[in-house]
């Protein structure tokens, strides 16, 4: 039989996405003691450590794999395309903003947020004019389709949308309003 160590509950803990808090509101016990028990200031009691690992079990059952929450419908532009193409796409498809994908390999992104700025310092007709590489942002994070919802769920703190690759190749992405929409069922 293998005992878990201080380092083993902590790493277990960060793979299932869950803060000291989170896993001390599931285990049942106060987040001060998960820390005092990574930090190996305390050996846990049998009972803490079983609470503890049917939080695990709890939460892994839990976990949310992102091929089943993404589109897959990746709607993009290229690089090489006007501006007024690029508005053109995302309003007939309802999006704030798209990934800019050349020959299926994702060098940007563009947003309503890029062309408001763009606005402030250019008239409407020079930037409906203009290519969309010259205007793009950084590419949108990719992860595979296999992972955590929580770690989508990180990177969408930062970025407005999240593409998923297989292979090298998108076959989906993850915004913000489908964690979202996770809430409601």
């Amino acid at each position: 039989m293998i005992l878990p160590t201080a380092q083993s509950i902590k790493q277990q803990r960060i793979e299932l996405g869950l803060t000291q808090s989170g896993l001390a509101k599931r285990a049942g016990v106060s987040q001060p003691l998960i820390a005092r028990i990574e930090a190996g200031d305390v050996d846990p009691r049998l009972s803490t450590l079983r609470k503890i690992f049917d939080a695990f079990d709890q939460s892994e059952k839990e976990k949310i794999c992102v091929r089943n929450i993404m589109h897959t419908l990746v709607v993009f532009v290229s690089s090489d395309e006007s501006v007024d193409h690029a508005v053109s796409i995302m309003q007939e498809h309802g999006y704030s903003q798209v990934p800019v994908i050349d020959n299926g390999v994702p060098v940007g992104s563009i947003s309503e947020d890029t062309f408001v700025k763009s606005m402030a310092e250019k008239k409407t007709a020079v930037i409906s004019k203009m290519k969309v590489g010259d205007m793009m942002g950084e590419s949108f994070p990719a992860v595979s389709p296999e992972a955590d919802i929580g770690i989508v769920s990180t990177l969408l703190e930062r970025y407005p949308a999240v593409l998923v690759l297989e292979k090298g190749v998108a076959i989906g992405f993850i915004t913000k309003h489908d964690i979202i929409k996770l809430l409601h069922g």
